[in-house]
Parts: C-alpha cells; sequence; structure tokens
C-alpha cells in the first residue's frame, strides 16, 4: 500500500486550493478524532470529567505545549485565541487619561480595535510607529518603534509575524531594548507558533498571545496567553464564574480559565496530537517546505507593474506565508467589505481559497503554505489571478 500523500492527511474537498491556513488552518485527520474523543469522553460523564480528570488532563496538555514553544506552564494557561488572550492583555493593563498604547502600523485589524476601545474606555490613547519599506534589518525597525517611545508609553503591541504583511519581525531584540527601557511588551504571536523557532520565556517580553489552530494545526478554539510572573497576581479574566479549583488544589492564576462554565476544552486536549501530528511529518520539513513554496509563490506571482515587495530582497524576513503585491484595481475593496472582490472571484471562479489584503495604500495576495500545499497549487493560483486581472 502507498503511504498517504500530505494533502491526503487532512479532510480538505478535493475541488479546494488551501491556501488561506495562516487565517484558519484546517485540522488533520488525526488530530479530529483525538478531538471528538476527548468531547466523547466528557459527553459520557461530564462530572466525572469536569471535577475529578480536566484539570490533571490540562496540565499534562500544557506540559507538551510548553515544551514545544519553551514555556513554564505556571506561566501560562489554554485561552481559545489570540484575540481571546489580548483582550484579557487590554483588561489587566492599568490605563489613565493621557497614557499611551504603542502599535507598530502593521498589527492586526483586531488587535487595534480591542486596544481603540480600552484605550476610548479610559481616556487613554493609540500611538502607531511606522516601520521601514523595505523592512530592512533589526537595527532600522528597533529604530523605527522606539522612535515612538514617549514617557507616557504604557505598552508596546507587536506583532511576532505580522498578519497583513506577513514579515517576521526581530522580536527579542525589540523586547531587549523594551526591558532596557521599562516598557512592557505585549506579543501578538498567532503566526509564529511552529513557524518559528520558539522560546518564549527567554524572550523577554510580558504577554505572548497566541493561535494554535495555524501553522501548528491544533483545532479551532486553542491558545495561550503567557503572562510574565510580575503581571500573574493581577490578571482580569473576562468572564467571571466560580473561580478557584473545581478539584480543590490550592489555588493558582490560570482557575479563572480553566472554568469559564460547562466549556469543552476538547480543543486544548487535542494540542498535543497536534504536537505529534507535526513531530511526525517533521517540523524543519515542514519548515523548508513551506518556505520554498512561499518563495515559489513569489517568483511565480510578481508582477511587473506591482509595488516592490515590503521585505525586499531578504527572504529570511517572511516564512511559511508570504504577501506578494498585486497592482492596482480598477474595482477597489468596497468600503466596509469584508473582502476584496478579486478574493470572491478567486473562490467563486476557481474554488481557491487566499486572501487579498489591502493595506498602507497596497493591495497583496498572502499566500499560506503547508504541508499539503503543492507547486501546482501555486500555478492554479498564478493562473486564475492571470486570468482575473
Amino acid at each position: 500500500m502507498n503511504d498517504p500523500s500530505p494533502r491526503d492527511l487532512w479532510s480538505i474537498p478535493a475541488d479546494v486550493t488551501y491556501l488561506h491556513h495562516g487565517a484558519f488552518g484546517p485540522t488533520p485527520r488525526v488530530v479530529q478524532d483525538v478531538r471528538e474523543a476527548w468531547s466523547g469522553r466528557l459527553a459520557a460523564e461530564p462530572m466525572d470529567f469536569y471535577v475529578r480528570r480536566m484539570e490533571g488532563e490540562l496540565d499534562a496538555a500544557k506540559e507538551r505545549l510548553g515544551a514545544f514553544v519553551g514555556m513554564k506552564p505556571a506561566n501560562f494557561t489554554f485561552v481559545d485565541n489570540a484575540t481571546f488572550a489580548m483582550n484579557v492583555v487590554a483588561a489587566t493593563l492599568p490605563l489613565e487619561p493621557g497614557d499611551e498604547v504603542l502599535l507598530t502600523d502593521h498589527e492586526y485589524g483586531a488587535v487595534q480595535r480591542t486596544w481603540r476601545k480600552r484605550c476610548e474606555a479610559t481616556g487613554a490613547r493609540i500611538t502607531t510607529a511606522r516601520l521601514p519599506q523595505p523592512l530592512g534589518d533589526s537595527v532600522g525597525v528597533v529604530e523605527a518603534i522606539f522612535a515612538a517611545v514617549t514617557e507616557r508609553t504604557k505598552l508596546l503591541v507587536v506583532s511576532h509575524v505580522t498578519s497583513p504583511t506577513a514579515l517576521v519581525l526581530p522580536v527579542a531584540e525589540i523586547c531587549a531594548e523594551a526591558r532596557r527601557r521599562g516598557v512592557p511588551v505585549a506579543v501578538d504571536g498567532p503566526h509564529a507558533i511552529a513557524m518559528q523557532p520558539l522560546d518564549v520565556e527567554s524572550l523577554g517580553c510580558d504577554f505572548y498571545c497566541a493561535s494554535l489552530h495555524k501553522w501548528l494545526s491544533a483545532p479551532l478554539g486553542s491558545g495561550f496567553l503567557w503572562v510574565s510572573r510580575r503581571w500573574q497576581d493581577g490578571i482580569v479574566s473576562p468572564i467571571t464564574s466560580w473561580g478557584g479549583s473545581l478539584a480543590g488544589r490550592p489555588p493558582r492564576w490560570q482557575d479563572d480559565f480553566n472554568w469559564l462554565g460547562s466549556r469543552d476544552p476538547a480543543a486544548f486536549l487535542s494540542v498535543p496530537a497536534a504536537i505529534d501530528f507535526l513531530a511526525e511529518q517533521g517540523v524543519e520539513r515542514f519548515r523548508e517546505h513551506g518556505h520554498a513554496l512561499a518563495e515559489y509563490a513569489l517568483e511565480r506571482l510578481t508582477r511587473a507593474e506591482a509595488a516592490p515587495p515590503l521585505f525586499g530582497d531578504d527572504h529570511e524576513l517572511f516564512g511559511t506565508l508570504v504577501g506578494v503585491p498585486l497592482p492596482d484595481a480598477d474595482e477597489e475593496k468596497p468600503k466596509g467589505a469584508d473582502q476584496d472582490p478579486l478574493q470572491v472571484a478567486l473562490w467563486e471562479k476557481h474554488r481557491i481559497e487566499v486572501p487579498i489584503v489591502h493595506w498602507g495604500g497596497q493591495r497583496f495576495v498572502r499566500v499560506s503554505c503547508h504541508l499539503y500545499n503543492t507547486r501546482e497549487d501555486v500555478d492554479r493560483l498564478a493562473g486564475a489571478l492571470g486570468e482575473l486581472l
């Protein structure tokens, strides 16, 4: 019997070209099975599961995740996704009128909205650091960010890998400079998990927010929030339930996140299965395959009339996700619309899932490359774009 192709390990419909893993990663079949098994055990005897077993099982899953990305279990908690985590940070950070929260101009829209809402409620304000174009070396990035820091800056929010522009930022260097200046840092890191080698404890940030349903391919609804020790006593959960430990163990700061009411924790408990799956396939193999395919997409899709890429000639500034600039469109994205008309057409006419991103007056096709993707997928996208443009 022949071994299955990488695509067969997922349940992506046969007629779909899926180049959108960086948004919602499909869950591999084996991880789906594990999640369903956990949900079945909960459904069969919920009292036993919640009261006697859940906390221990979550601890075991945290041990595995902590080993994978360099976190001590005492310093992080499972949450639904990076957006949930960033909302916890926003609720925790004390802000007063006149305080500033500094973001870069490459931050994710939901993160911007989270902090805009928090600043409006407290009288604080958002300030923005504009990164160089093209990005250039880490020194220029750090200088651009800290040129925007003032004595009123209470937090720096920065992406590990940017969502709209798919750039890998030098977060270790950024955190080191922030520590030197006494500025807390919240890293928005959903794209970095599995795509980049990571040791969260050594970064020197104050908060690390992540989703696990992207490159790790864990189930949707799985993420984490890592918190440095100096902030843990003040962490504010957005949901108030009973608090404390259902099993009666000594209290921990994570208790309010373990028990948000009768939530199914199967997504969290399936994270070790996703780690095992990626390990079996080869983490380095995934990174090398995805990056090589992203480079092929850049070569195949770049058009002479398009703007230059934001990373210049340095291909180390992107990983398994790449933003390829597109020429200006006759039909602009309608104000308030979720998707560019080109993205809609790619799906409706060609069954291709890929985002068209508008950022900084430019337009990009953001191509995600996982193990199930091939050059034929990129060629199919190139042909469709040639027809539609």
